[in-house]
């Protein structure tokens, strides 16, 4: 089981919109992230800083599933959130430096 985590930031003002969007996530979004062997997925706010973290079994192909599935909801969410000058979401790797099993 690979674990990834990651930090991205809100626009100022968009953390009602984000978790909205997050409640009602849909479901061939649920779909793609399971076909990608990914669980135990959570994001944390604090103020405009977003803290992912997800596990995924490496036995599934990372680019299974609809790769246009996973653009639109980069589109649906990139009003909400920093984003890169070709417009992807700006996400930073963060390290891991313990963990206790």
């Amino acid at each position: 089981m690979m674990r990834s985590a990651w930090v991205m930031h809100l626009k100022p003002g968009e953390e009602a919109n984000y978790k909205r969007k997050h409640d009602e996530i849909w479901p061939e979004m649920i779909d793609l992230l399971k076909a990608q062997g990914i669980s135990n997925y959570s994001i944390y706010r604090h103020g405009l800083l977003l803290f992912a973290h997800f596990e995924r079994d490496e036995s599934f192909p990372a680019d299974a599933g609809s790769p246009e599935v996973a653009q639109r909801w980069q589109d649906w969410m990139g009003d909400h959130m920093e984003t890169n000058p070709d417009g992807s979401i700006r996400a930073d790797v963060v390290e891991e430096v313990f963990r206790l099993d």
